[in-house]
């Protein structure tokens, strides 16, 4: 059975104060929790790991780069998340495929890296606006799966989250159809490239305004397995609710 996964990224929100959250959440958590994984911003990656010890809450990075080390001034790697006690890392952001023109193989380097720090690659894929009105979603999404995931791809290294960039942070959310019709098709392509027992043990989460009042139906697509959440996951009060919603699902 694959893992239920709830992770949020904060992106670049909150200063130390902010860590008081995961308290707040951990304290409102179901008895029997999906996995949860809050990232935040690099420089609270240390004190967040502290924050969660001990509560069934673990922390990932929103990036790293593909070098174990050297002269990339501003830039962390992998094995420093590690270090931090972080055990995951979101990779191939919309945000940063556009804003730092990332490639699916700059991502796919990324991954790589990632799994040598044994850190689990949460790896983005998604379509803008222009690309899902012209019909080409489903070949922008196969593209982008084709070039960001390693051949050695594995259920224990690998989440892949579908973020349609247009419904990101707008409150713009596709129709369960919609949803329902690019989890088959991911679902169906991973099977078909790595084999069925790795395919159908890959988690695929859904991200883009997901909320305490949409998550329950999200959630009932079959082949969604969690959500990657952003500014609903800053406040305990706004998360817990999907976090709930997953674990009834």
């Amino acid at each position: 059975m694959r893992p239920k996964i709830a992770a949020g990224n904060w992106k670049m929100n909150g200063t130390a104060a902010a860590l008081c959250e995961l308290d707040a959440l951990s304290r409102a958590l179901p008895e029997n929790p999906p996995q949860v994984v809050i990232c935040p911003p690099s420089p609270l990656l240390f004190r967040a790991t502290d924050a969660v010890h001990g509560c069934p809450i673990q922390i990932g990075a929103q990036d790293c780069h593909a070098e174990r080390a050297g002269a990339f001034t501003g830039d962390i790697s992998a094995t420093m998340i590690a270090d931090t006690g972080a055990t995951h890392v979101i990779l191939g952001h919309s945000e940063r495929r556009d804003a730092h023109r990332e490639t699916d193989a700059d991502v796919q380097a990324k991954a790589r890296a990632a799994w040598g720090a044994n850190l689990t690659a949460i790896i983005c894929i998604g379509e803008s606006n222009a690309q899902r009105e012209a019909g080409e979603t489903l070949e922008i999404i196969g593209a982008q799966l084709d070039g960001s995931l390693p051949d050695d791809v594995t259920a224990d290294n690998t989440v892949i989250a579908y973020e349609p960039i247009w419904a990101i942070g707008t409150g713009k959310v596709p129709s369960i159809a919609q949803i329902t019709e690019v989890h088959d098709f991911i679902r169906s392509r991973l099977n078909t490239r790595f084999g069925t027992e790795i395919g159908n043990a890959l988690p695929l989460l859904y991200g883009g305004s997901v909320k305490a009042s949409n998550a329950t139906e999200i959630f009932a697509v079959e082949n969604v397995d969690g959500a990657l959440v952003g500014g609903a996951s800053l406040k305990a009060d706004d998360f817990a609710p999907i976090v709930a919603a997953l674990a009834s699902a």
